[in-house]
Order: C-alpha cells, then sequence, then structure tokens
C-alpha cells in the first residue's frame, strides 16, 4: 500500500509563500532574504538543485520586489523547470564570472539579511566582501515559525506519512527480533518504509537493552535477546513530508519494572498531548510530560526536548522545550515524543507527531501505544 498521490504544489502555491515570507522578513525589520540549497528553498519554490556545490545558486526575496533565483547557467533549464519558476525572475551567471557582483545588484549595500542556515560560509563571506556594509543573521533565528504552520495540502501530506510509518510498524512488530541483529531490524525497518511510499529514510534506530538508554544510538551487530525492551524510532520523507514516530516493543513477557516505566512514558506522551491546544506555549507541551515523569521520580532520566517541528524535514522549529514561549498556532506539526533512559539497563520511549486544531490537537501516528510483545 503505497496510497494515492497527493495533489501537485502549483506556481501559485510557491509564490504564496514567498510573498509571505519577504513579508514576514520585512516585519522582522530585515531587508530580505537570501535562500540557498536546502529545505528552505524546496519549500519556496520547488526548485531542488545539489546543496553541496561551490557554485553560487541564492533565491533573493525582499518585501515588494519581485523574486528572482540566481543560478549558475549550466543549471538554468534545470531551474525553468520548477513549478514555482514562472513566480519569480532567473538570473543566471557562466563560470568565470563574479557571482557575487550580480547577486550584489539585486540587494540594498547596507542591508540586514536572513540568510538560511545551510548556505555556505564560502557564499556568504563572498558576498560580505562585495559588500561589506551587509550583516546576516539565519533564518531559524529571524524567522522561526516561517515553515511551522502547515496548510492543509501540507497537513495531508503529513498524515499521509504518518500513516505510511505507522504501517510499518505494524509489519515490523511480526518479524523475529530475539538473536537477530539491531542492524538487520534496521534493515528491515528502512525497506518497510520504502514499501509504503517513502522515497528518504533519515533514521531507523533500533536500541535494544542497555543501548536503548541512548536516545541516538546508531543501530549495531548487537544481538537482540529475549528480555530485552527494543526502542524503535524512524522516519523519512514521504512525497517531500515527514515521518518520525518511536514505539517500544519488549522480546517476550516484561517483569513488572519495564512494564511500570512503560506505562509512565505513555502516561507523559498523552499528558503533553493533552496540553495541546491554540494559544498554549511550547514549553507547556514538554512541562505537561516531564511534570508525570519528574513526580514518578525518574525527571533526570528524560533527558531532551519533549519534542520538535516536523514539515519537508523531520527536524524543525518549533521545539517542544522550556523556554520557548512561542505560542501554539493552529496547524503547526510536531512531535510529543518524552523518554526514560536507565543507564546500563533499558530506555523507553514514546512518540507521536500532533498537529495544533482549532480546539486542540490531533495525532498523525495511531498505533499501539501500550506495551507491545515481539518474538
Amino acid at each position: 500500500m503505497t496510497g494515492t498521490a497527493p495533489v501537485p504544489f502549483t506556481a501559485d502555491d510557491y509564490k504564496a509563500r514567498m510573498d509571505r515570507a519577504a513579508r514576514q522578513a520585512a516585519d522582522a525589520g530585515l531587508a530580505g532574504l537570501l535562500v540557498a540549497p536546502g529545505p528552505d528553498l524546496v519549500w519556496l519554490t520547488g526548485y531542488a538543485p545539489p546543496a553541496v556545490t561551490e557554485r553560487l545558486t541564492l533565491l533573493v526575496l525582499a518585501a515588494g520586489r519581485e523574486p528572482v533565483l540566481v543560478v549558475p547557467t549550466l543549471k538554468a533549464p534545470d531551474a525553468e523547470k520548477a513549478t514555482g519558476a514562472p513566480a519569480l525572475a532567473l538570473r543566471d551567471w557562466t563560470d568565470g564570472k563574479d557571482p557575487y557582483a550580480l547577486t550584489a545588484a539585486l540587494l540594498d549595500a547596507q542591508g540586514r539579511f536572513g540568510v538560511s542556515d545551510n548556505a555556505w560560509a564560502l557564499h556568504l563571506l563572498g558576498l560580505q566582501t562585495t559588500l561589506p556594509g551587509t550583516s546576516y543573521v539565519s533564518l531559524t533565528e529571524a524567522l522561526p515559525m516561517l515553515r511551522a504552520v502547515k496548510d492543509a495540502a501540507e497537513l495531508e501530506r503529513l498524515a499521509a506519512a504518518g500513516a505510511a510509518a505507522d504501517a510499518a510498524f505494524e509489519e515490523i512488530r511480526n518479524v523475529r527480533f530475539s538473536g537477530r541483529r539491531e542492524s538487520e531490524v534496521a534493515a528491515d525497518l528502512a525497506a518497510l518504509l520504502r514499501r509504503f511510499g517513502h522515497s528518504q529514510v533519515d533514521f531507523t534506530i533500533v536500541a535494544s537493552g542497555p543501548n536503548g538508554a541512548n536516545p541516538h544510538h546508531e543501530a549495531g551487530d548487537r544481538r537482540i535477546e529475549r528480555g530485552d525492551m527494543v526502542v524503535l524510532d524512524f522516519g523519512g520523507l514521504r512525497d517531500g513530508y515527514g515521518s518520525d514516530t518511536s514505539r517500544t516493543v519488549h522480546v517476550g513477557e516484561p517483569t513488572e519494572d519495564e512494564r511500570r516505566v512503560h506505562d509512565l512514558v505513555r502516561e507523559a506522551q498523552e499528558a503533553g498531548f493533552r496540553a495541546v491546544r491554540p494559544g498554549a506555549a511550547c514549553q507547556d507541551v514538554d512541562r505537561a510530560a516531564r511534570a508525570v515523569i519528574a513526580d514518578a521520580g525518574y525527571g533526570e532520566y528524560f533527558i531532551h526536548r519533549t519534542g520538535h517541528g516536523i514539515g519537508v524535514t523531520t527536524h524543525e522549529p518549533p521545539y517542544m522545550i522550556e523556554g520557548e514561549e512561542q505560542p501554539l498556532v493552529p496547524g503547526m506539526c510536531f512531535s510529543v515524543e518524552p523518554g526514560v533512559y536507565l543507564p546500563g539497563r533499558f530506555g523507553v520511549r514514546i512518540e507521536d507527531i500532533v498537529t495544533v486544531t482549532e480546539d486542540g490537537g490531533r495525532r498523525l501516528n495511531d498505533t499501539e501505544r501500550g506495551m507491545v510483545t515481539v518474538d
């Protein structure tokens, strides 16, 4: 089952995104935005050139001005095919010419610009040399909510990605764990994500026994044994939008202590989900989940934030963490994933992607959150 293809985004969709980004930049006191190859450029234009290139490619956005995409001449034909290309002007440059001089002509020589986080230092330094009066700030710092609020079409893609990840979990819980290496189960998970429509697999964490106490354990050669707790955390991109879910299974019957810790994390995850509503602060979700674990005496073993945003990347703003006062807005999507990690013993994490609705939250993952036993 791969599902039906989503309705494609149009040039008008990309134009609306570019216009909104330019307005937000102006509202933030910026002269404009400079967007290098990467997720921001894909989201704004539909153009996805290689992110690793020494040849300058840069989208220039400024309120009240036509968007301009600066590209190497040899890449111009590809850029012209992008869905968002009709909503912008292309300016190409050939090898041997100075792309920074071309770009400088589009910029306020004394302006402060937002720059996509993954812009090469090589290119930013080239612009600074050409326009020494300019200054720059990262997009995550200047406009952290730029991609945070999803429209209906984006929510549809995120829901489909979540359903595909759920389908992968329903399949993996039926395979044999005992006696197999973590890396073998991780390979199974990756294959299942692709079978259910993912074009990109970003991570397949399989952390068994004491390895489960490391939240970002890389699946390795450890053989999974009967009696192990196994943390499964996996996701990637389907139709350009992310999935990310975690469930913790047990090989054979769990002990009373293992079941108690699992139930505690499930209760914390439910508390975090119930805290999702418009107007609540991001930190309120973290506080709600963390309080359950702290009150049970395991606070020191919950060692990461409760959640992160998701969209065209699997990790992006907003973040569900103490100190983040950004209010929740309908259309935001993020993970709720508390955990308890007991060094030398085991770990437990339960994670759903949640979207903010008009009156609360909606889960985009809905597989069993209670203890699941596997062979």
